[in-house]
């Protein structure tokens, strides 16, 4: 049995759930390849998420999907890994303005293995990292898919996340603002804090000259939800993180379905922290 494109990205990402000190909440991780010594072609799995879904976490826990034998996902059989110490175990982006980190996976999954339990999970690498020259060539308007946990729903039993749809809310090609950011159209609920951002066209796309190509499958990662502009009830607009968790405020925010997305060029950068 073969798994199509968009099967084989709800195998991508995972729920992170995190224990803060007076709080529980948690966003959404996606599996990503480092490389890690040119030399060898060895890499690196990681696990990739915004630093502000794992600050101050106390304890945090990860589900995996089992796998047959045969490499297979068996959906309705998981492996919860439970963390202590969460925070820590997180290598940030440099940058201080750059809201990405990321944790590796490997002594973990060898560990389950060593334990007969094999874990079923794609990572995404940089191969759907458009390059500068493919960025120039999307259009100002491109519809996108996010996938992730918003509201911490899911698929419990199958271990599943939750695709949302929307389009590109400036032009890819731009930095916003100055910034390796974009924006998307789309509806950004608290646990969406993580969420790979993607161009994914399956079965046929068109280009900005109106040229269609069919039967091809187009798949780009455009970057990593962090941040939405919310409106407040007296109207003023405020740009914040995408919550971790739902919480009652005393200035009620509203959002109005827009969120910040950091350009997947960015996640590159953390991979000298991975680099031998």
């Amino acid at each position: 049995m073969s798994l199509s494109f968009s099967e084989q990205l709800t195998y991508s990402t995972v729920q992170i759930e995190c224990e803060y000190a007076n709080d529980n909440g948690g966003g959404t991780g996606f599996f990503f390849r480092f490389l890690h010594n040119e030399t060898t072609n060895s890499h690196v799995p990681v696990v990739i998420t915004n630093k502000h879904v794992i600050e101050g976490a106390i304890r945090g826990k990860l589900i995996f999907t089992k796998a047959t034998a045969g490499n297979m996902p068996l959906d309705t059989q998981h492996v919860p890994i439970t963390l202590d110490n969460f925070e820590s175990l997180w290598r940030k982006h440099p940058d201080a303005n750059v809201d990405l980190c990321a944790m590796p996976i490997a002594s973990y999954l060898k560990a389950a293995n060593a334990m007969g339990q094999r874990l079923f999970y794609i990572p995404l690498d940089k191969s759907i990292i458009p390059s500068q020259q493919q960025m120039s060539e999307l259009n100002a308007l491109e519809e996108i898919l996010m996938i992730g946990y918003p509201n911490g729903i899911w698929d419990s039993v199958n271990n599943k996340p939750i695709f949302r749809k929307g389009i590109t809310a400036t032009h890819p090609k731009f930095d916003y603002n100055g910034k390796k950011e974009m924006m998307i159209d789309a509806a950004c609920f608290p646990g969406s804090s993580g969420s790979p951002v993607f161009i994914f066209n399956e079965g046929g796309y068109k280009n900005k000259q109106g040229d269609f190509f069919p039967g091809r499958t187009r798949v780009f990662l455009l970057g990593v939800l962090y941040a939405g502009p919310h409106q407040t009830v007296q109207g003023e607009i405020q740009i914040i993180n995408v919550p971790t968790s739902q919480q009652p405020m005393t200035i009620s925010r509203i959002p109005i379905n827009l969120g910040f997305v950091i350009k997947s060029e960015r996640i590159l950068e953390l991979e000298q922290l991975f680099n031998l």
